[in-house]
């Protein structure tokens, strides 16, 4: 018989320092969009240690997708929408997959975690709360991933329930729970489990998962060139590892890739476990573009860590006119000074290889 989890209460006053970063600037969004990845990470948590081997199911563009994804969706919309029930959310999955007769035994899986949050939730209420994630792209939306490297989640490795809302064109919140992040990455046994938080104007900021004391984080100062690291996607498919680490070399950068899965990259850029994050395109994708909900959070809490986040081409990222990136090819994201030289390195390498 399984035990039940014991899920994480979030203190009174868990907002104290989190609410210093910027006045109160999006404060009411923050609170809630903190809850509510907070949640959806503790539902992950649980599936991942609960299950043995976690079933997935195929997407139409053959990725994965697992009960996981389902119930944090449901989380982080049904948190969404019973406080900004106007804002379109436009998020990764949605309940066509689950509705599927093949698929009873997952959906009454999702039903069972999301209950441990909301016991009368029932298998239609759940599959409404998942599709309250098929909003449009506007003048104010939230863009939901609800778990960003559903690979790794499925390897006992990274991944990301990631939240950002985005007004006017810009992102003006971003939330990353990482569940499986070390508090420190020099001591990769010691206590897991991450919330980044970044408001724009009002810096970033990162706590343990529930905890709610948050400390506000900055990328890389020093840049000396023995402890230089980037990091990488673990998927080959993910990007060009030879462009990357070619590129990496031009700007000093000696040691070997950090290899991750989601946005949990952002996450340690910001805090300054890595100086850069270089996704460029892969050769075997040529076509591919990239999503919203992958980097809205991440880039924006980067960029309010000092750094900076850009396409390969030194263009800002588009998050306005689409789900997809159409505008953008690759990210490059870091420390000022390091960016702007793989913005250059790149450059030059292309034009050699060309």
């Amino acid at each position: 018989m399984r035990s039940e989890p014991s899920f994480v209460k979030l203190r009174a006053n868990s907002w104290k320092k989190v609410e210093s970063m910027s006045g109160m600037a999006y404060e009411r969004e923050k609170q809630v969009a903190v809850e509510a990845v907070t949640l959806a990470s503790q539902l992950c948590s649980a599936v991942r240690a609960e299950t043995v081997g976690v079933r997935s199911l195929a997407k139409d563009d053959k990725s994965p997708v697992t009960v996981a994804d389902f119930g944090s969706q449901a989380l982080v919309c049904r948190h969404l929408r019973a406080h900004f029930s106007l804002d379109p959310i436009v998020g990764e999955e949605d309940s066509a997959d689950l509705r599927k007769r093949k698929n009873a035994s997952a959906l009454a899986q999702v039903v069972e975690h999301v209950r441990r949050f909301h016991p009368d939730a029932t298998e239609e209420s759940v599959c409404q709360w998942i599709d309250a994630g098929n909003g449009a792209v506007g003048s104010r939306f939230w863009t939901l991933d609800p778990i960003d490297g559903t690979k790794g989640f499925l390897r006992n490795d990274q991944y990301a329930v990631a939240l950002a809302l985005i007004e006017n064109g810009q992102v003006q919140l971003g939330v990353l729970g990482c569940p499986a992040l070390p508090l420190d990455l020099n001591h990769s046994n010691g206590q897991a489990g991450v919330v980044f938080v970044a408001v724009r104007g009002g810096g970033a900021a990162m706590a343990a998962l529930g905890a709610g004391d948050f400390a506000s984080i900055h990328v890389m100062q020093a840049l000396e060139g023995a402890q230089l690291r980037f990091v990488e996607s673990v998927e080959a498919d993910h990007g060009n590892a030879s462009l990357q680490r070619a590129v990496a070399r031009a700007t000093g950068i000696r040691q070997p890739p950090l290899r991750m899965d989601s946005q949990v990259k952002y996450g340690v850029v910001a805090r300054g476990d890595a100086a850069l994050y270089l996704r460029l395109p892969s050769t075997k994708s040529p076509d591919y573009r990239e999503k919203i909900w992958d980097h809205a959070a991440g880039a924006l809490i980067v960029e309010e860590a000092g750094g900076r986040v850009t396409d390969m081409h030194g263009r800002p990222l588009d998050f306005a006119s689409d789900h997809r990136m159409n505008a953008n090819r690759g990210v490059i994201a870091g420390q000022g000074a390091l960016h702007q030289a793989a913005i250059d390195a790149l450059a030059q390498t292309r034009r050699r290889r060309t």
